[in-house]
């Protein structure tokens, strides 16, 4: 069929034509920011879930109705290896500007500026210029120790957003790769806010490790937050995601065809978005069929094996990708530390560095006490399609 009319989104974070499953979550949300804005207490969110769930595509959604409902909006994604503070500050900035040019808020606006430089210069944030004739106010955010500067940043700009009947809400994707001292710091300035009953929301979205991160970085996190999980959809909100945006565009699926992809992606979004595509694009239409869903296995496979699934391998070390390997011969997970060890051949103990590296770089993450299993769904099948071709070759 027409691939110019393809209804499907590839690409990470990309907005598929049909968010299927998700009503609950964004109805949450919305009542948060409703919440926030009438002064009423509004807990801020968590979004939980493997690679593929369709973590970003909610955030980009939550943002959207956000600033729709009168908050400003502000949306980071912490890298490895980098501070919260150099990615908070041009952000906090932004926002600080904005409510500086409204006359209600323009005297505590001033006062958070002024902040920002003292929080700027404490913590060497290159500023170029741009807060000329903004003087530091000493002991305002100046202390050098981001739990006690962060909070008054944010309590600066969340008063300054109820003053002119506003709220800020701040989105952070790949939370998993704050660290405990940052993420600590977020969470006593949302205490702070929270305590104060100020506009100020975070929904950030990471990996299902964040939860237990939040929780030793801090004890009353698991207050403070929602924590829904994105897992893959059941089979009515799976095929509603594929049907909806063919039949929107004048085309149909046949049910068996729609069942097969469903089955075959296991419910998870980002897959359902590749097979359903390829489907399409070898369709000779106006109807896709159980033939051309299969005859897009090979394509959509490659596909994924090539991209999705390539790209997360290619950063692992010879060790880390000989332990995922044994992870995936044990089937499919979760996994004991006890069996891959054995698979291994090596003691549990002496596994403990390359464990800890592939958590911090989101390739698995523990389950349970001594279990693991990967961030990637489907993975370990890949894994093992890579080990046949390999044997194949050799």
């Amino acid at each position: 069929m027409d691939p110019y009319i393809n209804p499907f989104a590839l690409g990470a974070g990309s907005r598929p034509p049909e968010l299927a499953g998700r009503d609950e979550i964004l109805h949450s949300a919305k009542i948060s920011c409703g919440r926030a804005l009438k002064g009423r207490s509004a807990r801020s969110m968590m979004l939980l879930g493997l690679r593929g769930t369709g973590k970003t595509v909610l955030l980009n959604e939550i943002g959207k109705f956000a600033r729709e409902q009168g908050l400003l909006v502000s949306k980071i994604e912490s890298p490895e290896r980098e501070s919260l503070a150099r990615l908070l500050y041009p952000e906090m900035r932004k926002v600080m500007r904005s409510l500086s040019g409204l006359e209600a808020a323009r005297q505590l606006a001033e006062r958070g500026l002024k902040g920002l430089r003292s929080f700027a210069s404490i913590f060497k944030i290159d500023i170029s210029g741009v807060e000329i004739g903004v003087e530091p106010e000493p002991g305002l955010a100046d202390s050098g120790n981001l739990q006690y500067d962060l909070p008054d940043i944010f309590e600066l700009i969340g008063r300054a957003a109820q003053a002119v009947g506003k709220g800020w809400i701040l989105l952070i994707d790949e939370v998993q790769y704050l660290s405990e001292a940052d993420l600590s710091a977020l969470i006593v300035a949302l205490h702070r806010v929270s305590q104060e009953g100020l506009p100020v929301l975070l929904v950030g979205a990471g990996l299902p490790q964040v939860a237990r991160l939040a929780g030793k970085a801090n004890s009353y996190a698991e207050r403070l937050f929602l924590y829904p999980l994105l897992d893959a959809l059941d089979s009515i909100p799976a095929s509603q995601a594929i049907e909806k945006p063919i039949l929107d565009v004048g085309a149909a699926i046949h049910s068996d065809a729609l069942r097969e992809i469903v089955a075959c992606t296991k419910g998870y979004p980002f897959f359902l978005q590749e097979w359903a595509s390829a489907a399409w694009n070898n369709a000779e239409g106006p109807e896709i069929s159980l033939q051309d869903v299969q005859n897009s296995y090979a394509e959509t496979l490659a596909s994924l094996d090539n991209g999705f699934f390539m790209g997360r391998l290619d950063r692992l070390t010879k060790s880390e990708v000989l332990f995922v390997e044994k992870m995936s011969e044990l089937g499919d997970g979760p996994y004991s530390m006890a069996d891959i060890a054995s698979a291994m051949g090596r003691m549990q103990s002496s596994l403990g560095p390359t464990r800890a590296s592939l958590i911090h770089k989101g390739m698995i993450y523990s389950t349970e006490h001594g279990y693991l299993n990967f961030t990637v769904p489907l993975f370990a099948e890949f894994m093992r399609r890579q080990k046949k071709t390999f044997e194949g070759q050799s």
